[in-house]
């Protein structure tokens, strides 16, 4: 997408993709799109930082772990489902708790998740047509 829009002129302003604790290890957005992001000062809007619920329950990390990490990267914004009161204190705990993660807690957080992420189980947006509305209605494509 980056590619076909510099072969066109055109620029964007932010892109939204998931940026979550698993994504390291297998088909990485912030390994291969967020260095381009940040080159071109693309603004990132990360999403997904628990993956829907599912990255939960690898039971390898803990939501404020997810959250924080999402902080940690080079996001604009972290984007998080807010559907009752106890996710809303979990996102307030986040903020009012948050302090940049160094690089060995990064690490330590990778070195945990990485036996879960490996295959992409958790994040099934990246492995099932479940997350993709075109795949569910073809006749969009004409």
């Amino acid at each position: 997408m980056l590619e076909l829009a510099d072969q066109h002129s055109f620029s964007f302003d932010t892109a939204q993709m998931p940026i979550n604790v698993m994504d390291a290890h297998f088909r990485s957005f912030e390994k291969e799109v967020v260095p381009v992001l940040v080159q071109k000062q693309i603004g990132l809007l990360g999403m997904k930082s628990m993956g829907d619920k599912n990255i939960l329950k690898s039971n390898t990390v803990t939501p404020l772990e997810c959250l924080q990490y999402a902080l940690s990267r080079p996001t604009a914004v972290v984007i998080t489902g807010i559907d009752t009161t106890p996710i809303l204190d979990q996102a307030v705990q986040a903020a009012a708790t948050y302090r940049k993660l160094s690089p060995s807690d990064i690490a330590r957080i990778l070195e945990k998740t990485a036996p879960a992420g490996a295959d992409g189980k958790y994040e099934p947006f990246k492995t099932t047509p479940t997350f993709d509305s075109t795949a569910q209605h073809p006749e969009w494509l004409g």
